[in-house]
């Protein structure tokens, strides 16, 4: 076989001005959190969204550990949240002592399942944990509608959702609160790095002290304290000043991003759907009241051996695909929680049949179209 160029599952972007605004920072003297960039990029997310605020975070299961501090989570309380999600999500909430309730994600759009949510809704139920996979919107009108009956929080976890939209709503304004993630393999990316976005004003005072280590630092260097100290849990949630100069880079450029990644997924799209309906391959489905983030492009294969002879097909000719979660309700991990194998029937075909392409912004045309012609090769068994 002709020797062919290794096609990487991802690529963290490089715009080419990031390396000007790590000078920037390190020229500022701060290299610490809560500098000039960081500030900025706050400032960034909290206009462009339209949150009440933003705060940058090292991650974004730091964000959503925050999340669970702000609620007062504690032993006794549960909280509901989709079986097909990175464990971030459910590890945020059960480190406080709450339990997990998992629930099957639709088969149509891959999101929690919002009438399976409305039924395990209980007395002892404080959250909803929305994923929004693929940035694709969940339905949030019910969802919303579920979370204010109940009086319960409403948490978008919208590490895919960035710039996504639900009935012309951006994702991440819905619920109390909502988590970004700037891994390096999600669209606007600073190798690592996550961010809180704030809907109620109530909850800002208590969310800076959370990140700065329980403590009023914040208030106290704005002279509204007249010392510094511990005033409530918390840890070490603030991003670098390195990182934030990255990530404000990549911020500003983010319409050129977006409109790469929604070329690179029209083409799959285009170029896949007649091959996956006579192959009975299920590809991304994006429902009419929902605008897309444009993160990544799957195929669902009919079965496990399916996906795994796929992969060894891309593998001979250097191209690296990868399945995506395992269904936490079986876990080990989620078992010991309270999960039982079988209760999330269409989470756990998902786990041995989902199947992510190659996605990045760095994706070329001639690259991405020998992944095409691959993928076209292959046959269902």
């Amino acid at each position: 076989m002709k020797y062919q160029m290794h096609v990487p599952f991802n690529a963290p972007a490089f715009l080419g001005a990031e390396v000007d605004c790590i000078r920037r920072a390190i020229g500022k003297g701060h290299l610490a959190g809560n500098g000039f960039f960081t500030k900025e990029c706050e400032k960034y997310l909290k206009e462009l969204l339209g949150v009440k605020r933003a705060f940058l975070t090292t991650s974004c299961t730091h964000a959503l550990e925050m999340c669970a501090l702000l609620l007062n989570l504690q032993s006794g309380d549960e909280f509901i949240v989709p079986s097909f999600t990175f464990v971030s999500t459910v590890n945020a909430f059960a480190l406080r002592g709450a339990k997990p309730i998992f629930v099957d994600v639709r088969p149509d759009t891959l999101n929690l399942d919002e009438e399976a949510v409305a039924r395990q809704i209980n007395s002892r139920t404080k959250a909803i944990i929305a994923v929004h996979y693929g940035g694709i919107g969940c339905e949030m009108t019910r969802l919303t509608e579920l979370a204010q009956r109940h009086e319960i929080a409403l948490i978008e976890d919208n590490a895919h959702g960035l710039f996504g939209r639900y009935r012309g709503k951006l994702l991440g304004t819905f619920g109390r609160f909502a988590t970004l993630s700037f891994h390096e393999t999600k669209n606007i990316s600073c190798g690592e790095g996550g961010a809180l976005l704030l809907n109620d004003e109530r909850d800002i005072e208590r969310a800076e002290i959370l990140r700065d280590k329980g403590t009023n630092r914040g208030v106290f260097f704005r002279g509204q304290a007249d010392k510094y100290t511990w005033v409530d849990f918390g840890s070490s949630y603030v991003m670098s000043e390195i990182l934030a100069a990255y990530l404000w880079t990549q911020l500003n450029a983010y319409e050129r991003i977006q409109k790469q990644r929604r070329s690179i997924w029209n083409l799959y799209q285009e170029q896949l759907q007649k091959w996956a309906t006579e192959q009975k391959i299920q590809l991304p489905h994006v429902p009419s009241t929902c605008d897309q983030a444009y993160h990544l492009f799957y195929l669902i294969l009919p079965t496990l051996e399916n996906r795994r002879i796929l992969i060894e097909h891309l593998r001979q000719y250097q191209i690296n695909a990868v399945f995506h979660y395992q269904a936490l309700n079986s876990s080990p991990m989620g078992q010991r929680l309270g999960g039982q194998p079988g209760t999330c029937p269409v989470t756990e075909r998902l786990s041995d049949c989902l199947l992510r392409l190659p996605f990045y912004f760095d994706l070329t045309s001639p690259i991405q179209q020998r992944v095409i012609d691959r993928v076209l090769e292959f046959r269902v068994r």
